[in-house]
């Protein structure tokens, strides 16, 4: 645990939360070869299928259409596989609510990119390519964070596991810590991520997660 914690201030990662940090990590480096028996570990921890495929479509966002589809395909053939073996995989939900659409959908995904991040996103790059948020805001916060059938915990938890698989991303490794800090995962369940990816998916991987949050701790304890 950090200095000063108790285990009432803990955000542990559930059994589940544990099982997409390779599913999603696997995904987004598109090793499906890995992906499929992380795919078969989280089923059989209890991931419902809505919910890992939440997550494989989430993908597309970090690591492109490609690996996303592919990624849904191997989903897809095991799921199927697990049903000719006799196993009922739990469907899971979908979301509660119809997602918003045209200017109601950026206001809603504006409202949510500012409480993930802590306020209001602005900045040289975005007044350079003011297009790139508001397709932030409407695709990546819009249509994928109003869909409440995945917590965001969970989607930052996925999010943090794709951007640790892939190189040359560290801004964005860091900016996804700190979000995930912002709405209630501790450095300990960070932490706790950082020792799944070691000890599942890649060290390499791990040490980019461990050294962004890290970044992200020191930065808090200056401000």
């Amino acid at each position: 645990m950090t200095p000063g914690s108790t285990r009432s201030d803990v955000v542990d990662l559930s059994p589940q939360q544990q099982a997409i940090i390779p599913i999603s990590a696997f995904a987004a480096a598109g090793d499906i070869e890995r992906l499929g028996p992380a795919l078969e570990a989280g089923l059989d921890a209890g991931l419902s299928v809505a919910e890992a495929r939440e997550i494989l479509v989430q993908v597309y966002a970090y690591a492109g259409f490609p690996r996303s589809l592919n990624a849904l395909g191997e989903l897809m053939k095991r799921v199927e596989a697990r049903r000719q073996r006799g196993i009922t995989d739990d469907p899971g939900r979908e979301p509660s609510k119809p997602v918003p659409s045209g200017e109601a959908l950026l206001a809603a995904g504006t409202a949510n990119q500012t409480t993930l991040a802590g306020g209001p996103v602005a900045g040289p790059l975005f007044d350079f390519a003011p297009q790139a948020n508001a397709y932030l805001r409407t695709h990546l916060f819009g249509d994928i964070f109003e869909r409440d059938n995945l917590d965001w915990k969970t989607r930052e938890v996925a999010t943090v596991s794709m951007l640790s698989a892939l190189t040359g991303v560290e801004s964005q490794l860091q900016s996804h810590m700190g979000i995930s800090m912002n709405i209630g995962l501790d450095a300990d369940a960070l932490g706790m991520l950082v020792t799944v990816l070691e000890q599942q998916v890649d060290p390499e991987a791990a040490q980019r997660a461990d050294a962004a949050l890290q970044r992200t701790l020191e930065a808090r304890r200056t401000k």
